[in-house]
């Protein structure tokens, strides 16, 4: 029986957006973050404290993979990820991000059907502290929630990201978005 890796692998990857970094395990992807996000060494300690696991880098077969379906994502290829991923977070986090990914590509809610779709009515702000706490952007959408106005409200990687991220997914932009 072989041991439990002792690392997330990391990688830098090119995004039309900006550099991203991106972390696996032999579960799936756990981290997708903009490099230059203020909260990136943050979420980089909550990876290892929540999987037990120092954030190192190297390659795995699932952060090419990951690299792939960006690529396509960016091209307006592709509209879903279908790679594995490991949520790791409070059960009321995971909830919220699993809530994340039933929203469909193209398509906006609030802040406040996310609380609700999460089990958690009226709980717009502890479910906005969830999703900014979302470790694996674009993959788990966490950009496709906005304020109940149809203001962007926040986005770690900056609302210049999200706006565009929601541009691409409506179909008026292609090929450099930054």
């Amino acid at each position: 029986m072989s041991a439990q890796p002792l690392t997330v692998c990391t990688v830098h990857l090119e995004t039309p957006l900006g550099t991203m970094v991106a972390g696996a395990t032999d579960q799936g992807v756990c981290l997708l973050e903009f490099a230059d996000r203020p909260l990136l060494p943050t979420q980089l300690q909550r990876v290892e404290a929540q999987l037990g696991r120092k954030p190192t880098p190297g390659d795995h077969r699932y952060l090419v993979t990951l690299e792939e379906q960006l690529a396509g994502y960016f091209a307006g290829e592709r509209k879903d990820f279908d790679i594995p991923l490991v949520l790791a977070g409070t059960a009321f986090q995971e909830r919220v991000w699993r809530c994340l990914l039933e929203v469909p590509y193209g398509r906006t809610i609030s802040y406040d059907d996310l609380a609700g779709r999460a089990g958690s009515p009226g709980g717009s702000r502890a479910a906005g502290g969830a999703n900014g706490n979302n470790r694996i952007a674009i993959v788990v959408p966490c950009h496709r929630v906005i304020r109940a106005n149809g203001d962007l409200g926040g986005y770690g990687g900056g609302i210049r990201r999200k706006r565009r991220l929601l541009d691409l997914e409506a179909g008026e932009v292609q090929g450099v978005l930054f």
